[in-house]
Parts: C-alpha cells; structure tokens; sequence
C-alpha cells in the first residue's frame, strides 16, 4: 500500500522544504479507463520473488563472510539509500538527526555554517552557494566549490549524510578541505560554526519610486516579511511604488507555499502553479486570489542560474500572467517535487513525486527558465561566471520535456553577481513604467 504522504514537499536543489496542500484538489480526468489504468499502476506494490532472494543472498553472505562484522540496521540503511541512489539527484535518505536539521532548516534556524549542498556519487560536498551573512559566506566559500574532508577526514561513497559534521554547537569550529577550479591544490578553510537564522528577504529603495526586494530563500516567514517589506517601501515612496525589482539570484528555493503567497501578493486573477504526479495527492492546482499589492504598478523579476525551484516557481507564475518581465540569466532547471516521508523509527525518506508546470502548462524541468531580457557576468567574475553546475548536468536528473532539443544542457545559464545586474533591472523596469498608464492619483511624483 502507498504510505500517506506528509505534508511536506521538497522543491530545493539542497533541501529547503516546499509545503503540498492539506488536501490537494483531484487532477482532472482524461476517462474513466485511463484514470483506472493509473490507479492500478500506481497502487503497485509488488516485489518479484527472484529479485528479493538475490537481496536475501547477498545480504547473508555480507553477515556471514564480510571482512568485519556488520550491523543489520547499517546493512538495511545501506539498502534504504541504494533504492534512492539512482533514482534522481533529490531523492534520499534522512536518518533522524539529519530529518530533524532538515526541519530546522525550513524554518530557517539552525546550527552549523550556512551553506547550500549537492552531495555528489563519491560522497563529497558541491557548494550551491554560502547563504548571506553566515560563517560560510565570510569564509569566502564560493559556487562550486567542493568540499573533500572535514577535519581530514574524507568521505565514503556509501556513508549516507555526508554533510552532517557541518551541524554543531554555535562557536565551535571546524576545518573544511576545498577543490576550487582555477586553484593548483586542495586549501583548508576554517570556519567557526554559529546559530543561523536566516534572513530571507532585504529591501531598500533604488530611487525615488523604485523599490528593491532581495529574496535569499524561501522560509515560512518569507511570504509574511515580503509584504512588510513591500509595505514599507510603499510608506517611503509616499503610499504606492512606481514599479519594483524582485531579486532571486542565487536564491535555491525553499517553502512552495511561500512562492505561492508571494506570486499571489502581485496577481489579481490567474494561475499559479500547478504539480502532476502518478499518485492523486501529488496533483495540486494554486490559483491567485483578487487583490494585488502593487496595483498594477510594474515588476522586474532577477534571476541566475543560481535561482532553482520555488524560485522558479515565482518566476514562471508572474511571467506567463504578463504581471512580470524576467531579466538575468537561464535559471537552474530544478522542476521536480520532493515529498518527505516519515518512518516509523523517526528516519525520513525525500521521495521525487511529481514534478510541477508553470500557468502555461509548461514544465521547466531540466531547462530552466529563459529570461526576457539576457544579462552577462562581469569580464572579471570568477570562472568568467559560468555555472558549475545546473539541474540538467546532475547525472541520474529527470529529463525534461525539451531536453534533447538543444535547449538545454549545452545552454546553461551564467552565474550573476553585483550590484550591476540590479542597474540593469532597474533600467528595465523603467521602461516598464515609462509604458504603462499613469496617473497624479496613482503614481507619486519624483
């Protein structure tokens, strides 16, 4: 039988948590005997005998013969994460320490160095980006680093979480081993762990009329920050803003249902997001409800190849209802859900059920989403600002519906840094203004 799913879905390249619906409304029906034939699919649970004696030999003949000996509940854990291993890149095993430091982190405290991970096959820790205002970040660690040891020690392909020595009592330190390309030899890095709260959203105004919201991730209280943010930007312009820049770059994701809010805070009418699955509650349908923050007022919308998932969920949902113009570069291509599955030993298991389609029934998954308005690195950033990695290079990814077509892979975004690339929203955004009609009651004077 099917586990009931918990009402957690996954949506982040590094594991942010991302909400599913208490009830997620029924998918459409395409008929009754297609409907039928997917119901029995996916209520499938039978094993073929042969392959569970293959698992019974070899699992007896490491209790018997292997050089040391070997505990059943590591031996089973070890089983756990080879049924995920290959599945895809975001499906894993949690043991319970590491679900519980998984909560946290979707609550945005936690202990440790403040960083966004991608395990690879060898075990060895890829840097999605050091998250603003941690240890991490004023260490100096950078996209794509890698991580090989931490305090010498290296890491075992078969050894589960590898990232779990980072967590740790506030202020005590560790010493992290990296690979940087363009560096000759591996360099250590030490850091001080501290108690992370992460502040998603930070605002200010650009210029007279023009606000700036930078969303770093998102949390549970991102949605409510984002509209006490957005108010008080309004307060300062004099009651309404002249337009606004939204800035997601290099923002992995987060909390689904935050991205939702957030899309819904700027939309009058229209859909969302919507997520297709084999089982009914992995099928979800987010609509807007009346009532825009912005009264219309223009937005600008910059991402990178940095902005994954709910990112690109905000992305796809402001774009396809022409209430935003994206600027920047390719995002990461994440368009996948993750669901959290409990055990009943406190262990998790991060499941890839569905994957999600912007209001134009698109699916961005391992294609990303393609700016209106292109922007370049800088000539000095590092790595000449290429993405060391995006969704689609992962190995063992979904494929995308597009993939294949050259329209992705080869076309990875860049990665945008700098307070440049806001120049050149803002210079876009006041085209958008500039075109729109305006009125002395509705726009404040400069």
């Amino acid at each position: 039988m099917v586990p009931a799913l918990c009402a957690t879905l996954l949506a982040a390249p590094a594991g942010w948590a991302q909400d599913a619906p208490a009830q997620a409304p029924p998918a459409a029906a395409a008929g009754e005997a297609a409907d039928d034939a997917a119901t029995d699919e996916a209520l499938d649970t039978s094993v073929p005998l042969e392959e569970i004696r293959r698992y019974v030999t070899v699992y007896s003949a490491i209790k018997q013969a292997y050089v040391e000996p070997v505990e059943d509940k590591a031996l089973m854990e070890a089983a756990i994460r080879g049924l995920l291993f290959d599945l895809d890149p975001h499906s894993v095993y949690f043991d319970k320490a590491s679900a519980e430091d998984f909560d946290e982190q979707s609550r945005g405290a936690y202990e440790g160095i403040g960083v966004e991970l991608q395990r690879q096959p060898d075990g060895n820790l890829k840097v999605i980006a050091p998250i603003d205002g941690t240890p991490a970040e004023r260490a100096g660690l950078q996209s794509g680093d890698l991580i090989t040891a931490i305090d010498g020690k290296t890491f075992d392909p078969d050894e589960g979480d590898t990232s779990a020595p980072l967590r740790g009592p506030a202020g005590s330190s560790l010493t992290l081993t990296i690979v940087r390309k363009g560096k000759d030899a591996p360099f250590d890095v030490t850091l001080t762990r501290d108690t992370i709260r992460i502040t998603s959203i930070r605002g200010r105004m650009l210029e007279p009329g023009y606000g700036y919201i930078r969303i770093s991730a998102f949390q549970a209280d991102t949605a409510a920050d984002f509209e006490t943010q957005l108010e008080a930007l309004k307060t300062e312009a004099g009651g309404r803003l002249r337009g606004l820049v939204i800035d997601l770059r290099s923002n992995p994701g987060g909390l689904l249902t935050s991205a939702v809010q957030i899309a819904d805070d700027l939309l009058e009418t229209g859909a969302i997001v919507s997520t297709r699955g084999r089982i009914a509650i992995s099928d979800a349908e987010f609509s807007a409800t009346p009532g825009d923050r912005l009264a219309g007022a223009p937005v600008v919308l910059l991402v990178d190849a940095g902005s994954a998932s709910a990112s690109e969920v905000l992305a796809g949902a402001l774009r396809d209802n022409d209430r935003a113009r994206v600027v920047g570069s390719r995002t990461f291509g994440k368009g996948s859900v993750q669901t959290l599955l409990p055990l009943d030993n406190g262990d998790s298991v991060k499941l890839t059920t569905a994957r999600y389609f912007t209001p134009s029934g698109k699916s961005i998954q391992a294609l990303g989403i393609v700016p209106d308005v292109v922007l370049h690195p800088a000539a000095d950033a590092a790595d000449g600002g290429r993405a060391s990695y995006v969704e689609s290079s992962l190995p063992g990814h979904l494929s995308g519906d597009e993939e294949g077509q050259g329209n992705a892979g080869d076309n990875a975004g860049e990665v945008l840094g700098g307070e440049t690339h806001i120049d050149a929203a803002l210079e876009e955004l006041k085209k958008l203004a500039a075109a729109a009609p305006r009125s002395p009651a509705t726009v404040p004077s400069s």
